[in-house]
């Protein structure tokens, strides 16, 4: 059976026969072919090792495709002409790690790239990097350093830092796995409230809440290849392969 994984819409997000192989032996991902529609919210799961992550590094060359192509908001990112620094400004990735400047306070963080990429006065930057605090919910945090802050907190002021620059594209690479279990919701909330203003965003995550709150689409994928795709609800309650049901009967029981 043929898998669906296009969008009815005109896509922002466009992955075909995408594969990755590292040393030559071992194939991370293989023949993905995925479309992504502008404001939707797709969410990646499956064991580790299944190329997940992989697939989310290849959207903005982070690893650079072994075969296929990659199309970022009409930009083929695959063409050697492309301007890979304009497309990657309007695509913003959250890490697993907060990845932020220990010797930088929380506004310095937050308005490094504004000034350096996008060409913003120092006024202007820290104006956004303000707006950006509120809207995660620590503005009073501005003048704090890393290592003062929660886990919970750091991963809040990575996703300002990254909406500071106004991305087109979200993408979260396992967001919450560093997080102690009592600072995950404040997280999560941050990216349901970005879900709900129409972000397109690209989610590997285990959070299977977060997946049936948010997710326009779950796709589960193993041994780097797309086994099944559709609405949240539909693929847990009622998973049409094997492998799927297998992987969601240890993790949802």
């Amino acid at each position: 059976m043929a898998i669906d994984t296009g969008s009815s819409t005109t896509s922002m997000i466009s992955l075909r026969g995408l594969s990755k192989t590292f040393d030559k032996t071992i194939h991370a991902v293989r023949d993905f072919d995925l479309e992504i529609a502008e404001g939707e919210v797709v969410v990646i799961v499956g064991p580790s090792g299944s190329g997940k992550s992989t697939v989310l590094r290849c959207i903005n060359l982070l690893e650079v495709p072994t075969e296929g192509f990659v199309t970022v908001d009409g930009y083929e990112l695959t063409e050697v002409k492309t301007d890979l620094d304009h497309v990657r400004a309007e695509v913003g990735m959250v890490f697993q790690q907060f990845n932020l400047f220990p010797h930088l306070t929380v506004l310095q963080n937050i308005t490094l790239a504004q000034r350096k990429v996008r060409g913003r006065g120092k006024a202007e930057a820290e104006e956004e990097a303000v707006r950006q605090l509120v809207r995660v919910g620590i503005p009073e945090k501005a003048d704090a350093y890393p290592r003062q802050l929660s886990g919970g907190q750091q991963q809040r002021v990575a996703i300002a830092r990254s909406l500071a620059m106004d991305p087109k594209v979200m993408l979260f690479d396992e967001p919450t796995s560093a997080l102690d279990p009592e600072m995950v919701k404040e997280v999560l909330d941050v990216m349901l409230e970005l879900a709900s203003e129409g972000m397109t965003m690209v989610v590997v995550t285990h959070e299977m809440g977060f997946a049936k709150a948010a997710a326009d689409r779950l796709v589960f994928i193993d041994e780097g290849e797309i086994v099944e795709v559709g609405p949240p609800e539909e693929v847990f309650s009622n998973p049409a392969h094997e492998r799927t049901r297998a992987f969601f009967d240890k993790i949802l029981y």
